[in-house]
């Protein structure tokens, strides 16, 4: 909506100033490039709104993560649950929304900032500093989403216009330079000075929280590279650890409203479609009942005879015989989650066990992002505790090393994230999904492939792309995918 808005706007105020007299002139005008100044505001808001929206929508055209995680499945949509992907182009959809949509706003952003004459005096200049550094840790969140799901990818010659045959970049050294932005926007924050002020739909300007917010996803892409690239991640989670997110208040979530078009995606997709397209899978339902996880009353609704019941994950099956979405699912406010306290306490708990120095044990860090997210979901203290002290919980008796430990409860955590429990069950292949009937692949995938579109109008790059990463297969493992 917002995207139409902007558009809209444009074309208005392009009309408004036109005149009989202005007619020949026009002329001269690249009417892909309007004149009229649209503020980097909205353009942030839009792609701030958009980004949240490609994570917390269900939409099975666009976000199929939460079937790659196996936390629902469909009566419907057995395609999708068995990896068939390309009937929907599913990739394509991905692809594009995050580079048309996100990060080309992100991108018309920054133009309006760098050419703007409304920063004048130093005050006003740090302002506008501020807003650039945001805005770039923004869009290192986005290109990292990227290539978690893709490996190599336009980055260097990406968002150009007039380059329709863009290069690849190696993903490593995507991710090298992703972290070297976030440095330079940690370093360019000022916490003297606003930033986006209320067009911020996550943090309402205020640079602090931008600031522990840069720091945890320093943290996230450092801790990505933990198998591949130990020295430097070690340097760089280090680095980070001591500035990252503090409590569930520095969580990087948005609002969204109890009426359209500000509410929650995934409202339109259970809710307003009037459709029973999703219920919970059988995999994850079956991993909270055998944990006597507290969380199930807030995860799941519709007990079977009392009991939280899954569908048999890939193989269809009847919607009114299974458990669904919980209650706060299907709100219209349910805020959308980028990136969170529970999530930075278990990497910084992956890292502790790594023998990273960063100022606490394995243990504790475990529990902490156990019980951030029990409050996240408005679960007691004490729940969180009682749960705790289940063996087959508590980090001393549970199964495994460190990373069934940790990758099983970070799967639990993660519910309702399906990019980032993806990514993370990927790094830990833990816990063990469940194979699905009729599998049109030989396992789970572990990245998307190339757009359909990359082939027709790209396929050199995109050919070289896949040959460097191993094949443009759904089984081919990302560079940091180690094991």
């Amino acid at each position: 909506m917002k995207k139409y808005i902007i558009t809209g706007l444009i074309g208005f105020t392009i009309l408004a100033s036109c005149t009989k007299d202005e007619k020949l002139s026009d002329l001269n005008n690249d009417p892909k490039n309007p004149t009229a100044n649209v503020p980097d505001e909205l353009f942030f808001s839009n792609a701030q709104r958009e980004l949240v929206d490609a994570n917390s929508s269900i939409n099975i055209n666009l976000n199929i993560f939460r079937f790659l995680t196996q936390y629902v499945s469909s009566p419907i949509y057995t395609q999708q649950s068995q990896y068939n992907f390309q009937s929907r182009t599913i990739p394509g959809v991905y692809w594009r929304t995050l580079y048309r949509d996100v990060l080309t706003d992100f991108r018309a952003a920054k133009e309006e900032l760098n050419n703007s004459a409304s920063y004048v005096t130093s005050s006003e200049l740090k302002v506008r500093d501020n807003r650039l550094a945001v805005l770039g840790l923004l869009e290192v969140y986005t290109i990292g989403q990227l290539v978690d799901a893709f490996g190599n990818i336009p980055y260097s010659e990406a968002l150009d216009g007039e380059n329709l045959t863009p290069a690849y970049d190696d993903a490593l050294e995507i991710y090298r330079d992703l972290l070297n932005r976030i440095d330079n926007a940690i370093s360019s924050l000022d916490t003297g000075f606003e930033s986006f002020g209320a067009a911020d739909l996550m943090y309402s300007g205020d640079v602090e929280k931008w600031l522990r917010f840069g720091n945890s996803l320093k943290l996230k892409l450092a801790m990505t590279l933990a198998d591949v690239e130990p020295a430097l991640s070690k340097s760089l989670v280090e680095e980070a650890a001591p500035n990252v997110f503090q409590s569930n208040a520095d969580n990087g979530v948005m609002v969204y409203y109890a009426s359209p078009p500000a509410n929650n995606p995934l409202w339109d997709d259970l809710v307003q479609s009037g459709r029973s397209d999703y219920f919970m899978a059988n995999t994850f339902v079956d991993a909270l009942n055998g944990l006597n996880d507290p969380r199930r009353d807030i995860f799941f609704s519709n007990p079977i005879d009392g009991e939280y019941v899954g569908g048999e994950y890939g193989a269809g099956g009847d919607f009114d015989t299974t458990s669904h979405f919980g209650e706060a699912f299907v709100q219209p406010d349910l805020p959308g989650n980028l990136l969170d306290y529970a999530e930075v306490s278990f990497l910084l708990a992956d890292a502790s066990a790594r023998g990273y120095s960063v100022g606490g044990t394995p243990e504790e860090f475990y529990n902490e992002a156990i019980r951030a997210s029990f409050e996240y979901w408005g679960l007691t203290s004490e729940e969180a505790n009682t749960y705790l002290s289940n063996p087959e919980v508590a980090y001393a008796t549970a199964e495994g090393d460190f990373k069934q430990k940790i990758g099983t409860q970070m799967w639990i955590a993660l519910f309702n994230r399906g990019q980032e429990s993806w990514l993370q069950w990927r790094r830990f292949d833990y816990p063990i999904l469940n194979a699905a009937p009729q599998l049109t692949l030989d396992d789970i995938p572990v990245r998307l492939t190339y757009p359909i579109d990359e082939q027709n109008r790209n396929n050199a790059n995109r050919e070289a792309a896949a040959s460097a990463i191993g094949g443009d297969q759904l089984t081919t493992k990302l560079f940091w995918d180690m094991e």
